[in-house]
C-alpha cells in the first residue's frame, strides 16, 4: 500500500521506497514507462451514471485495505471521482501489482459497475494496468497543498491535489469557447494582430521592452489590442475581435497580472447602446457557459433575438 507523509519518512525515502515498486513492475514485465496507449469506454463521471462493465483510467487517490485480499482506492480524471474496488482473488496476475500502487499513480481499470452497502457507486476491478508510475509522493491528502509559494510555482501539482481550482482552469475553457461561438454567431470575425509592436499603444501603461536582433531595432509588448483592432475597422471588416495576451510591466496583486487574457471587439454602424446589449448578452452566455445559475437554479441565459 502507499505510505502517506505522516508515517514519519522523508520524502527521499518514500521516492526510494517507490522507485523500488517500480523496479518491482519492471521484473514482472509491466514497465508503466513503457504502456503507451489505454483504451477508455467511459470517463469517471459518465461511469457514475452506467450499469455494467466499463474501462477507465485516472489518477489514484487514497488505497483503503479493508482485508487481507480487498482494497477500495478512489480513481480521479478530469471529470470527477469513482471508487474502484479491488477483490484480488477476481485478479488473476494482476493481483500482484496492487501491493505496487501508490496515491497518485495514473491506472486503467476494467470490471463491473456495482453500488457498496453503503450506496457509493463503484467499480468492481476485474483488470488493472498501471500507465504510470508517481515516484515523488503527493501533498498530504488531509492538509493538501496550501502554501500560495508551491501553489503558484507548482501549478501542476496544485491542479492535481486542489479539485476547485481544475474546476476553475476548465471553467476557463468553457467560457473562451463560449465567448468565440457567441462572437461567430452575431457575425464576428475573429483575428490576429502583433504582440511585437515598435510603439505599444491603446492604454495607458508601461510596456515590456525587448529587441529584434535579426532588424536589430528595439520593440515592444502589446499592452492593448485596440489600435491594431480599430485599423481592422477602417480596412473593411465591420465586426472584428480578439482574445489575445496582453503584457503590462506593472504591479502584481490580486486583481493585477503582468500578462493576462483580453477580450476585445469593435462594430461599426452601431453606437453605444448596441454595445450595451451585446455586451449585456455576452456575459449572461457566458455566466451560463460557466455553470452559474440563477437563485432558484435557472439558467441565466434570456431569450432575446439576435440583432
Amino acid at each position: 500500500m502507499s505510505e502517506p507523509l505522516d508515517e514519519g519518512k522523508t520524502e527521499a525515502e518514500l521516492i526510494k521506497v517507490r522507485r523500488g515498486k517500480l523496479d518491482a513492475l519492471r521484473r514482472l514485465g509491466r514497465d508503466p514507462f513503457a504502456v503507451t496507449k489505454f483504451d477508455r469506454t467511459h470517463t469517471c463521471a459518465v461511469a457514475r451514471e452506467a450499469t455494467g462493465e466499463v474501462r477507465i483510467a485516472g489518477r489514484l487517490g487514497g488505497l483503503r485495505r479493508m482485508s487481507k485480499r480487498s482494497v477500495f482506492a478512489d480513481l480521479d480524471d478530469e471529470t470527477g471521482r469513482i471508487q474502484i474496488y479491488f477483490k484480488l482473488d477476481d485478479l488473476g496476475n494482476d493481483a500482484e501489482l496492487v501491493d505496487l500502487l501508490d496515491r497518485g499513480d495514473i491506472v486503467g481499470v476494467s470490471g463491473e459497475i456495482f453500488t457498496t452497502k453503503t450506496g457509493e457507486i463503484s467499480v468492481h476491478v476485474r483488470s488493472l494496468s498501471v500507465l504510470s508510475k508517481s515516484l515523488r509522493p503527493l501533498p498530504d491528502k488531509w492538509h493538501g497543498l496550501t502554501d500560495p509559494e508551491i501553489r503558484y510555482r507548482r501549478r501542476y501539482v496544485d491542479l492535481m491535489v486542489n479539485r476547485p481550482v481544475l474546476d476553475t482552469m476548465l471553467a476557463r475553457s468553457r467560457i473562451l469557447a463560449a465567448a468565440r461561438s457567441f462572437l461567430d454567431g452575431r457575425g464576428y470575425h475573429e483575428v490576429e494582430t502583433p504582440t511585437l509592436l515598435g510603439v505599444a499603444g491603446g492604454a495607458n501603461a508601461r510596456p515590456f521592452v525587448t529587441k529584434s536582433n535579426a532588424l536589430d531595432v528595439p520593440l515592444q509588448l502589446r499592452i492593448a489590442t485596440e489600435l491594431n483592432l480599430k485599423r481592422c475597422i477602417v480596412g473593411g471588416i465591420e465586426k472584428v475581435y480578439e482574445l489575445g495576451r496582453i503584457f503590462r510591466n506593472e504591479g502584481i496583486d490580486k486583481t493585477h497580472n503582468p500578462e493576462f487574457t483580453m477580450l476585445e471587439l469593435y462594430e461599426a454602424y452601431t453606437d453605444v447602446e448596441g454595445m450595451i446589449r451585446l455586451t449585456e448578452d455576452l456575459i449572461v452566455h457566458l455566466a451560463d457557459a460557466a455553470g452559474v445559475r440563477g437563485p432558484a437554479g435557472e439558467q441565466l441565459v434570456e431569450d432575446r433575438p439576435k440583432p
